[in-house]
C-alpha cells in the first residue's frame, strides 16, 4: 500500500490578512471590544472577503477575535477572569520553558538574550513606546523556548502567545513607570539565573516574573485594588 504524507502549508493571503490586522489590535487601532467587518477589511487590505475571513480564523483560534453565528466579530475585551487563565498557564509554561533551557543554553544564546535586554534599556531610556518594548519582551521570551527545543511546549506556547502579548501591551500603557522600573532588571535577573546551575532557581525566577506580570495588569483593571 503507497503511504502518504499532507503537502507542506504554504502561506496565503489569507495569512497576510492576519498578520496586518493581529498588528492592528496590537498597536490599538482596532482596540478591545472593537467590530471586525469582512466588507471594510477586504477593502483596507486590499483583498478577498473570502481571504479576510481565513485571517480572522487564524486570529480566533490565537484567541486574540471573539466571533461566532449570528454575532459581530470583535476583539476581544481584556476581563480579570481571562488574565487570571493565561497567566497561571502562562506561568507553568514559562517555569518550565527556562528550567529546560538552562541545561541547552550556550554563550551565543546568553549574548542573544543580552541584546534584546539591552534593547529594552535603550528603549526605556528613550521614546518608551509600549509597542517596540513589548515586542521586545516577547521576542526574549520566544527565546527561551528556542532555546528550550521542546516542540510540544512551544506549541503550548503559541497557543497562548497572541493574548498575552496583547495583555502585555494593555499592561504597559496603563502602567509605563513601574514597567519600566522592572523590565529590565527582571530579564537580567532570568539570565543570570540562566547561567547558573539551580534548576529550580531559575523556574523560580521565570515564575515570579509572570506572577508580578499578572499582579500589574489586574491592578490596573481592578482600580479599586491598588
Amino acid at each position: 500500500m503507497t503511504r502518504t504524507v499532507e503537502r507542506v502549508k504554504r502561506r496565503g493571503v489569507g495569512d497576510d490578512a492576519a498578520d496586518l490586522v493581529r498588528e492592528a489590535i496590537f498597536d490599538g487601532r482596532f482596540p478591545p471590544g472593537a467590530p471586525l467587518r469582512e466588507v471594510e477589511l477586504a477593502q483596507q487590505l486590499g483583498v478577498s472577503r473570502g481571504s479576510v475571513r481565513e485571517g480572522l480564523a487564524v486570529l480566533s483560534r490565537e484567541g486574540l477575535i471573539r466571533t461566532g453565528w449570528h454575532r459581530p466579530t470583535t476583539v476581544i475585551d481584556i476581563e480579570p477572569e481571562d488574565v487570571e487563565e493565561v497567566y497561571a498557564l502562562r506561568e507553568a509554561l514559562d517555569g518550565l520553558a527556562a528550567r529546560t533551557a538552562q541545561s541547552r543554553i550556550g554563550d551565543s544564546d546568553v549574548s542573544h538574550l543580552l541584546a534584546l535586554v539591552d534593547r529594552m534599556a535603550a528603549e526605556t531610556a528613550g521614546r518608551g513606546d509600549a509597542t517596540v518594548l513589548v515586542h521586545l519582551d516577547i521576542a526574549f521570551h520566544d527565546t527561551l523556548y528556542t532555546i528550550a527545543a521542546n516542540q510540544r511546549l512551544t506549541r503550548a506556547w503559541q497557543a497562548v502567545r497572541s493574548q498575552i502579548h496583547l495583555f502585555q501591551i494593555r499592561r504597559v500603557r496603563d502602567g509605563y513607570l513601574p514597567y519600566r522600573d522592572s523590565v529590565v532588571r527582571e530579564h537580567r535577573q532570568i539570565i543570570r539565573s540562566l547561567q547558573g546551575a539551580d534548576p529550580q532557581a531559575v523556574e523560580r525566577m521565570a515564575r515570579e516574573h509572570v506572577a508580578a506580570a499578572r499582579q500589574s495588569l489586574l491592578a490596573s483593571l481592578r482600580p479599586d485594588t491598588r
